[in-house]
């Protein structure tokens, strides 16, 4: 097998990894949590606050980006990382705030189909949105909600997810990558079994977006929502964006608001809400620009290299790494499926000791990814981290656990894992 050296050198992403900020020999492994700050983001967070200084309220019309049209311009650009139609997809809110929007948009109960499906590994502010959504709606979460059960308590199984979908079910919301484990969903074959009962079907790509592609429109996907903080390394509290099938669009937004308008009636001020076609119906509120600003330079960067080339260097780092744990470091358990296309952007290994691991870890100079009760999940990413990255730190962990450092820290959670 090629060395850390010679992969590096024939690297087709390799000359991305200086257009990120890192502290000099820390090794960042915690790119599916936070991504880190580029130059260009950093020129489009400046760029778009001198608009402000310049234009003052014109910048709402004038300049490179104009504020008006930013979330639009921003949404064109970002739809083929998702295989969507421009028209299908919104740069705006958070993942919680649209999973809200699409609920109370597509989702629309009856009394023989109005259940809920989610799943007990999903991420905790998706169930909180769901449980408070069908409370709204006058349903008890208790029978309205169901949660597929894992086998192993790491990932889900299809035949599993499929048998959820009894006839009083109304709506699956999965994400499409497990953010403990790791696990890559298989989106298309969810949806399909989904359609075939009747089922609308979502799913939170927070964990795969910016890592992997997709292919939403073709998938029949229903409605997705996402965050751009991690892979798509916008920044802490980025806007979010959603994705929503055009054979939807005929719905109005379920919280309607002003900038979900036709843009040419937008400032009518007519209380008689007109509707904008498309994704960009169910926008809310002012889009935040100095959230999106960042937005604009990281959408460069993955124009450039392309997804494609993201996911075929994220794949090689994650099979790298597993490769020396299993090798050198047998007693940390891997619970992330083997297989690439069962796999997202990071690694999860499972050990008794695990927040005290993290902790060392952070001492020796790596960044890793802490989640309860006993997961330390390791994201090698494509624009900023080389093989040599990935082997200097399995031999700082090594040197870890030989010498019993983490036996230095307390085996529980700092305030943000």
């Amino acid at each position: 097998m090629a060395t850390a050296i010679e992969r590096d050198q024939k690297d087709v992403l390799a000359r991305f990894k200086q257009e990120f900020f890192q502290p000099e020999d820390q090794i960042y492994m915690d790119g599916n949590s936070l991504g880190l700050m580029s130059k260009r983001a950093e020129a489009k967070l400046v760029e778009l606050a001198a608009s402000w200084k310049v234009h003052g309220i014109d910048g709402w019309t004038e300049g490179a980006h104009p504020w008006f049209t930013l979330a639009e311009e921003m949404s064109t650009r970002l739809a083929p990382l998702v295989g969507a139609l421009s028209t299908e997809v919104m740069v705006t809110g958070s993942i919680t705030s649209n999973i809200h929007q699409m609920l109370s948009t597509i989702y629309q109960p009856t009394s023989e189909r109005f259940v809920i499906v989610v799943d007990e590994l999903n991420f905790p502010s998706d169930i909180y949105a769901v449980e408070s959504h069908l409370r709204l709606r006058g349903l008890d979460p208790a029978t309205a909600m169901r949660k597929v059960k894992s086998r192993d308590g790491h990932t889900l199984e299809f035949d599993d997810i499929v048998s959820e979908m009894t006839d009083d079910v109304a709506l699956l919301l999965l994400p499409s990558v497990l953010y403990r484990s790791g696990q890559l969903l298989p989106i298309r074959d969810i949806t399909e079994a989904a359609h075939r009962k009747g089922i609308l079907a979502g799913f939170d790509l927070a964990h795969s977006i910016g890592a992997l592609p997709h292919d939403l429109h073709e998938d029949g996907v229903d409605f997705a929502v996402w965050c751009h903080y991690k892979y798509m390394n916008s920044g802490p509290g980025g806007t979010g964006g959603l994705y929503i099938h055009e054979r939807h669009h005929h719905l109005l937004p379920g919280n309607a608001g002003w900038f979900g308008s036709d843009k040419t009636k937008q400032f009518d001020m007519d209380h008689q809400f007109s509707k904008a076609e498309g994704a960009g119906a169910y926008q809310i509120g002012t889009p935040n620009i100095f959230s999106m600003a960042p937005l604009l330079g990281s959408i460069e960067l993955f124009e450039e290299a392309g997804i494609d080339a993201i996911r075929e260097k994220s794949l090689q780092l994650t099979a790298f790494l597993r490769k020396l744990i299993k090798e050198q470091l047998p007693e940390l358990l891997d619970v992330t499926p083997e297989a690439d296309k069962d796999r997202g952007g990071h690694i999860a290994l499972v050990h008794p000791e695990a927040a005290r691991i993290c902790k060392a870890l952070k001492q020796a100079g790596v960044v890793p990814d802490f989640r309860t009760p006993n997961i330390i999940r390791l994201a090698p990413i494509a624009f900023y981290t080389s093989f040599n990255d990935v082997e200097e730190m399995v031999g700082r962990l090594k040197e870890i656990m030989q010498g019993e450092l983490y036996k230095n820290f307390t085996n529980n959670r700092n305030v943000v894992a």
